[in-house]
């Protein structure tokens, strides 16, 4: 396994022949505070094109629609809470079924209803996303977020992307201001 720091990229499929269905574990553990709301961490992918936009708005993944229509990324469901040990939320990736028109799929968290809550990333400690291949469990890449966030509602964690022909892995880590919606209007999904 490989444990990777900020801007680190890695090249998964080189390294491990044959990969195909991936799976990608994000946690994190909200820290105490006073606030009285329950901290609502979501994980989301969006799967862009060459532009670094979606070519679609199905190309979003995320609690209100778990599956992209190609069948290649799938979330596993919306963890409310945080609480407990290992991954809170998880996204799996076919990587032989993403579209050819798809180079990145980037994925993200953000706190559900951060603003009416008072609530952003310096909340949040042991964030983390790990890369494992779900036919055998083990676990490929980890990447710690670490303590970077203050002010920031949302975070782009890592990112796969394709490069000749192989898929890569690049641990991402910048915040957003805006939540959801900003990362929305950034990846060029239309919002209600």
């Amino acid at each position: 396994m490989i444990n990777l720091f900020k801007g680190q990229k890695v090249n998964l499929t080189k390294d491990n022949p044959g990969l195909s269905k991936i799976l990608a574990g994000l946690g994190w553990d909200p820290n105490k505070y006073d606030g009285g709301s329950a901290f609502d961490l979501d994980a989301e992918a969006f799967l862009l094109g060459t532009n670094g936009k979606v070519t679609a708005d199905s190309d979003f993944v995320f609690y209100g629609s778990l599956s992209h229509p190609s069948g290649s990324v799938q979330h596993m469901g919306d963890n409310r809470t945080g609480i407990g040990g290992g991954d809170d939320e998880q996204i799996k990736i076919d990587l032989a079924k993403i579209p050819g028109n798809i180079d990145k799929i980037t994925f993200t968290v953000t706190i559900y209803q951060a603003e009416e809550r008072k609530q952003n990333f310096g909340q949040v400690s042991n964030a983390y996303i790990r890369i494992y291949d779900e036919a055998n469990g083990t676990e490929l890449i980890r990447y710690d977020l670490g303590e970077d966030f203050s002010v920031e509602t949302a975070v782009v964690v890592g990112e796969l992307y394709r490069q000749g022909g192989e898929w890569k892995f690049s641990a991402v880590g910048s915040g957003f201001k805006g939540g959801l919606k900003a990362l929305c209007q950034n990846f060029g999904v239309s919002i209600s």
